[in-house]
């Protein structure tokens, strides 16, 4: 009897996970205009979206960011990646470069939109702080050069605590500078350790948790991300293909507000 229950749960769960996914399909437009807080007559289809991503290492883009990356070239909008470091902690910088660009290709981003950043200020090391001013008037100088609308990145806590990734929100919540009003900033949200290894499983989760957001794939997204990451030959170790089996973010993005204002406003 209760095997019979868990089948029929089992069953029902994955019924729901196809409704909210074909649901999603249709309401994803909507939802990137919500996040850029724009409000038109017509149907936005993706044309006037100039993205960014910013990443700190070579393989973030489609360890982390793969569905968004997707859903956004899907819609024609203009994506740019601009990575922060060649990712040259074991001497492959040379070759990591190599790699970002072969993913990105399978991602949709074509070479002439992705910015690789080799910094001795910005080294690949979890133990390096890295400047805060300077990736600030790097990504805002991309900003300006390219006329972005819409960033997105790591968040406090940078998905897998690399420090690297959290320096990232750090320099876009805390600068002092001030970026364009027209420009919403948002940050990939990280979730519990479960919820990362449920891989499709948590989209109920993920629909339901309120998220500024939300960008979502199917089977044929998930196999363009998982061609991006074994573009990442150096990167992978056994691992690795772990991470790609059963890791949400192969599958789901969801995105908070990253909040701008003046900083150290004080008040007498």
């Amino acid at each position: 009897m209760y095997v019979y229950l868990v089948v029929f749960a089992g069953l029902w769960y994955l019924v729901w996970i196809k409704l909210i996914y074909d649901r999603h399909r249709h309401t994803f437009r909507k939802s990137l205009e919500q996040a850029m807080n724009v409000s038109s007559g017509r149907e936005n289809d993706g044309a006037d979206v100039r993205a960014l991503i910013v990443t700190a290492h070579p393989d973030d883009e489609c360890m982390f960011f793969a569905p968004t990356i997707i859903r956004l070239a899907e819609l024609n909008a203009r994506v740019h990646l601009l990575c922060l470091s060649e990712g040259n902690y074991y001497n492959q910088g040379a070759q990591r470069r190599e790699e970002l660009l072969s993913s990105c290709a399978v991602l949709g981003i074509p070479a002439s939109r992705v910015t690789i950043i080799d910094h001795k200020k910005l080294p690949d090391d979890p133990k390096a702080e890295w400047s805060v001013s300077l990736v600030s008037s790097t990504v805002l100088n991309h900003i300006n050069e390219h006329s972005i609308n819409t960033v997105l990145t790591f968040d406090g806590s940078g998905v897998s605590g690399h420090a690297n990734h959290v320096a990232i929100y750090k320099a876009l919540s805390e600068s002092s500078l001030s970026f364009p009003a027209d420009c919403v900033l948002l940050s990939l949200e990280t979730v519990g350790l479960l919820r990362k290894y449920l891989s499709f499983l948590d989209l109920p989760f993920s629909w339901l948790l309120p998220s500024h957001f939300c960008c979502v794939v199917g089977s044929k997204g998930y196999k363009q991300a998982k061609a991006a990451m074994l573009c990442h030959r150096t990167q992978l170790l056994w691992f690795r293909y772990l991470y790609i089996t059963f890791s949400r973010y192969m599958f789901i993005n969801t995105f908070q507000m990253i909040p701008q204002g003046p900083k150290n406003l004080k008040i007498y």
